[in-house]
């Protein structure tokens, strides 16, 4: 094989069997093999260009510049010599854009939705709705050509036994038949004052909330405790149950249930005054799920979650008639029937095309929700842009052949409570990953809601490799021309944060990418791309449906991804 061809444009097994020749270690990413076979030549290379995918070069370089002087005389004889070393002659990519379907794409959406729990619509982590998505998943994946499997992981989870309970009541004034008031008078209706509020709009269960079954006759108080930062507040409600305006000052969730252990609470309440306010409702703010850290939560609390504390978000307008009604002597009815001390297993379905080397590239989304709610864009359309992806690339495999690298799409269950499916996969196949992945793909919420006049166009495009994120620039100015109808619509941002984890700069382990770049083993980092969309107002609310829906905005992710596929496993060039 010449050294004049350009080791960009080798597959993995070519330049594994150069390594092998000149007695090289053959292991590591595409990237390292390059480099190793780069470190190994004794010629001399000058490098004008810092460019990371290939581009001739004329009119980037001014000899001018340097006109008159001795080495600008030796660089042209070089360049008369050997022009393949300036980018002369090079051949640059060929970017061909894939296609997408949009009512194919909502199709898939909807058939997700529509496997959502029968009352609550969603498909919750560990559920057998959540089972169902998988396996519609894998079905899909596999009538499309791809080699099926179905993972299954038993993780730290939640089981919601039937739906939950809150109400309030102020007994009559007077006793029936002259008997003493009490909150036992509640039961009988003669005269009391019972508020019920509503599941899921009023109020929402939080992630691994306890259980319990507080009825108006044990005339359980509210106790208000402002922000939650007053610890002489959270003493006097000791065997009562509380109630936190916002609470973002404490720790979020976790901060909040473990001062609820550690002070001996009946129950919690958390009031929503910070998130969705006016864009849902407009005089409200809606109540979000959201779960626990579960490892800090078991650190503070003996290597356990509390069984026995309700764990409940409520509305901005909730929460304050809740506060009026204790002021007025009101006494609660909460019933929760939650278990939370266990295990349950969460589905992992991949389809797999096998490529001309082990060399892989993951295509992933979540496709569990909230409990509460038909996830119609958390994860519905990040689930579906990833079916109709692995659907275009099939076509693509079955005119063009074997690509050169492996190729799998695989949707995580158990996201929305700590990344469950994702991590378990991570941690099922380290060693492969380490030695293999190319590069993971995530889709999470690459959504635009279809109100696009009101709540904006932006899809945000990122990446810790600049390799990939700069070529990622090139395909969005290619689809611009090529796809006129479709990306000038859209307006793609583009990032590359190349920082250690934690740092301003590092990429966030806030969804299934986290595990691929930084759960890996022996130090290695994994590359990933991401895509996050704009609008969510009704994030983890009740009111993420499909009236939302905007399956044309999904295809610039489809499109501008699968065109990078498509790039590696099949190159062209020009």
């Amino acid at each position: 094989m010449s050294d004049d061809v350009p080791l960009e444009s080798l597959t993995v097994e070519q330049l594994k069997s150069m390594l092998a020749e000149k007695n090289l270690p053959k292991t590591g990413k595409k990237a390292e093999l390059i480099d190793r076979l780069n470190s190994a030549k004794q010629e001399n290379v000058i490098e004008l260009s810092t460019s990371i995918w290939s581009r001739n070069v004329i009119g980037r370089f001014n000899l001018a510049q340097s006109v008159g002087s001795i080495a600008a005389v030796l660089l042209l004889m070089i360049v008369v010599l050997n022009p393949s070393i300036l980018g002369f002659g090079e051949d640059e990519p060929v970017y061909q854009p894939i296609g997408f379907d949009a009512e194919k794409t909502r199709w898939y959406a909807q058939e997700l939705v529509n496997l959502g729990h029968p009352e609550w619509e969603g498909r919750m982590s560990g559920s057998s709705e959540e089972a169902a998505a998988a396996q519609m998943i894998l079905d899909n994946l596999s009538e499309m050509g791809y080699s099926p499997q179905l993972n299954t992981y038993p993780v730290p989870m939640f089981a919601i036994n039937s739906e939950p309970i809150v109400s309030m009541c102020i007994p009559p004034a007077d006793g029936l038949f002259g008997a003493p008031v009490s909150g036992a008078s509640c039961n009988s209706g003669l005269g009391a004052q019972v508020t019920s509020f509503n599941h899921r709009t009023d109020f929402v269960l939080q992630g691994y909330s306890g259980s319990a079954d507080i009825q108006f006759g044990q005339e359980m108080e509210l106790i208000d405790l402002d922000d939650g930062t007053d610890d002489g507040l959270w003493g006097t409600a000791a065997g009562k149950v509380g109630i936190v305006r916002g609470g973002n000052s404490i720790d979020g969730n976790t901060g909040i249930y473990i001062k609820a252990a550690e002070n001996g609470l009946a129950g919690i309440f958390r009031i929503n005054n910070q998130s969705n306010c006016g864009q849902i409702e407009s005089d409200d703010c809606v109540p979000i799920f959201k779960s626990i850290l579960v490892d800090d939560m078991k650190a503070a609390n003996s290597g356990s979650i509390p069984e026995n504390i309700p764990f409940i978000a409520v509305s901005n307008n909730t929460g304050n008639q809740m506060l009026e009604l204790a002021a007025q002597g009101a006494y609660l009815r909460l019933f929760s029937d939650v278990d939370n001390a266990g295990e349950l297993s969460v589905s992992v379905p991949c389809g797999t095309l096998y490529g001309k080397s082990d060399d892989l590239i993951i295509v992933g989304a979540h496709h569990d929700t909230v409990y509460h709610a038909q996830g119609a864009v958390d994860d519905t359309s990040g689930t579906a842009t990833v079916l109709e992806m692995a659907r275009q690339l099939a076509m693509i495999a079955n005119e063009s052949g074997t690509p050169d690298y492996t190729l799998r799409f695989c949707t995580w269950g158990g996201e929305e409570e700590g990344l469950w499916g994702s991590k378990a996969y991570v941690g099922a196949n380290a060693n492969e990953l380490a030695r293999n992945l190319r590069l993971y793909i995530n889709l999470d919420m690459n959504h635009v809601d279809v109100d696009i006049a009101n709540r904006g166009n932006t899809l945000r495009f990122f990446s810790n490799s600049k390799e990939d994120i700069n070529a990622m620039k090139d395909i969005v100015e290619v689809l611009e021309q090529e796809r006129p109808d479709l990306f000038p619509k859209y307006a793609v941002t583009t990032g590359l944060l190349e920082g250690e984890r934690g740092a301003p700069d590092g990429m966030p382990y806030n969804s299934d990418h986290g595990p691929f770049v930084y759960d890996l083993p022996d130090g290695v980092v994994g590359n990933a791309l991401v895509c996050y969309g704009t609008g969510s107002y009704e994030y983890h609310t009740y009111a993420d449906t499909m009236d939302r829906f905007n399956e044309e905005s999904l295809g610039v992710s489809v499109i501008a991804y699968g065109t990078y596929i498509r790039h590696l496993a099949w190159p062209v060039t020009a």
